[in-house]
């Protein structure tokens, strides 16, 4: 397989850290996203979209968008087991995930910075943007995961599961932005947890072959 990123893509992250908990090798191939390689005409036949990352199979077929892949590999690599199989749980880390990879990831990322700059706002508005809507929907899952109640470390259990998988990535983004996390401590003891395991370490940015 090859797996097709770029080191600071949080979405790319994401699948990263799948494939570490799955333990499945693939080749990495970087598109730097800040010089447009992702909108090259040879990665574009890949994934029309131009988004990173793109799952290339073994027989060829590709997959895109991260939260797919992460699903596609739960399915049929189902150790460990990155979404519960009880339906309530399954829809709850559903849920959480979907609330950052859908409704502020999409909103804070290159793509859209560039748009608000090329609207007439500067370096700061736009960066100030992308803190108010991580903020906003950080605060909102902090309480999405009070409310469930679970036992932790992790956002809803013992084991991380695809909320994990969502949430590191962001408060790394979050960071960035210089977004303050002082009122979600639930969200950074999970955070916490993850970061004791290997797979969550060796997917971050800065320990890609492409890190600048």
């Amino acid at each position: 397989m090859i797996l097709h990123g770029y080191y600071r893509s949080s979405a790319a992250y994401r699948v990263r850290i799948a494939l570490n908990l799955k333990r499945l090798k693939v080749e990495h191939r970087f598109h730097h996203l800040r010089r447009n390689e992702q909108r090259e005409a040879g990665y574009l036949r890949l994934n029309p979209q131009g988004l990173v990352p793109a799952l290339e199979l073994d027989g060829g077929t590709v997959l895109t968008q991260s939260l797919a892949i992460i699903e596609w590999l739960d399915e049929t690599h189902p150790e460990p087991p990155l979404v519960p199989r009880e339906p309530l749980a399954r829809a709850r880390v559903r849920a959480f995930a979907q609330a950052i990879a859908a409704d502020v990831h999409p909103v804070q990322n290159l793509k859209v910075l560039n748009r608000l700059k090329a609207f007439g706002l500067n370096q700061e508005q736009a960066n100030a943007w992308a803190r108010d809507i991580i903020a906003e929907g950080l605060t909102a899952c902090e309480i999405l995961v009070r409310n469930a109640a679970g036992a932790g470390p992790f956002c809803f259990g013992a084991e991380p599961s695809l909320a994990d998988l969502c949430l590191v990535p962001q408060l790394y983004n979050a960071r960035r932005f210089g977004v303050d996390l002082t009122a979600m401590p639930r969200l950074l003891a999970a955070e916490g947890a993850c970061l004791t395991l290997p797979a969550f370490t060796e997917a971050a940015p800065e320990r890609q072959p492409d890190a600048e």
